[in-house]
């Protein structure tokens, strides 16, 4: 992958005659780093340590905005999560010597990318590194929300369990069905792929353009509209973009089989949660899985939490060991090869 390739070392950069882009190394001080959080992978956060002078916010939480605003004076690059919103305010807090934002995400949404290329400061993110845990943990939502898997330990501890019972407990499974996709790009195909093992009729998706790879799993480009209509279950694993904001809203929960169960392992924004939650209600749609939501967390008392056809989780789409630490890595490094004027490993174009 491009990311293991990609390591840089003062040495290296000596090497390629690169001595003038780390004089402030050597000279006036060491690169400043702000790290949003205190509980980033490790490694990352190590990588940056050997080059840079570096500083975090003290707790594993999002750092609140006056904390965050009175912390980056000066830096030369902040290191963020999908919580931090990085918009005018900060990059005025930040001042003239921000030279990179790297994001430890391949969403990019929290940043204010039109404003960042205006002052001309570089944005990192994490593409790749993290497709296969995230169409693993679609695959772990879609199969706990039509398995009804919460339901059923939450019957097994609480007594409902008195017997085996024919339709106990039951529903839909994935072969012989149709599943709808709706953004086939690296984790849409991922998800494809694993869902081609078991067995359904058809794969369909909506994406912007027709994707040759989606030969290799025989899917269909459809309509949404088609989609909606077709699909036993409908999977949404587009990026969040103007054009995709609450494309999951009321109309498009109508059009949707009564039987159909719809998973979100993207962004919240892509559904109009309100719509949802009146879907679910009425048994306009079976069911819903969802990775994410608006806002995150989800409030306690939202109405989600108490429906018994739904499953929700903390946006843990990424949340293995292995692929976290790589996001770490990748995003020290994208704020290294930035602030020593070489190609970042993954740079938000």
């Amino acid at each position: 992958m491009i990311y293991k390739t990609a390591a840089v070392s003062v040495a290296s950069l000596l090497r390629k005659g690169l001595s003038s882009n780390i004089t402030r190394t050597m000279s006036s001080g060491r690169y400043k780093v702000y790290i949003t959080r205190s509980d980033m992978p490790e490694c990352g956060v190590d990588l940056l340590k050997k080059q840079c002078e570096v500083k975090m916010w003290s707790k594993a939480s999002p750092v609140p905005l006056d904390e965050f605003k009175k912390s980056i004076s000066g830096v030369d690059a902040i290191y963020c999560s999908l919580t931090d919103k990085i918009n005018n305010e900060i990059l005025d807090a930040a001042g003239s010597d921000l030279k990179v934002v790297a994001t430890i995400s391949v969403g990019y949404d929290h940043i204010d990318v039109a404003e960042c290329r205006k002052r001309g400061i570089r944005i990192g993110y994490t593409p790749d590194v993290l497709t296969d845990a995230t169409a693993e943990l679609t695959m772990a939502l879609l199969l706990s929300t039509s398995r009804r898997l919460p339901e059923a330990q939450h019957e097994a501890r609480t007594g409902g369990w008195v017997s085996w019972a024919p339709t106990w407990m039951t529903g839909p499974g994935l072969a012989g069905s149709t599943v709808g996709i709706v953004g086939l790009g690296r984790i849409g195909q991922a998800i494809a792929k694993r869902i081609k093992s078991f067995n359904p009729s058809k794969i369909l998706y909506f994406n912007r353009s027709e994707k040759q790879e989606a030969k290799e799993f025989g899917a269909i480009k459809v309509s949404f509209d088609e989609l909606l209509a077709q699909s036993d279950f409908v999977i949404c694993s587009t990026a969040l973009v103007p054009e995709t904001k609450e494309m999951f809203n009321k109309t498009a929960f109508e059009k949707m089989k009564r039987t159909a169960i719809f998973v979100n392992t993207s962004r919240g924004g892509t559904v109009d949660q309100n719509a949802l939650i009146e879907a679910l209600q009425n048994n306009t749609i079976r069911a819903a899985g969802l990775d994410v939501t608006t806002p995150e967390p989800l409030p306690l008392d939202s109405p989600l939490f108490k429906l018994r056809n739904c499953v929700v989780l903390p946006h843990i789409g990424s949340a293995t060991i292995e692929t976290r630490n790589t996001m770490s890595e990748l995003s020290a490094k994208n704020i290294l090869a930035a602030l020593n004027g070489v190609d970042m490993p993954a740079e938000l174009k």
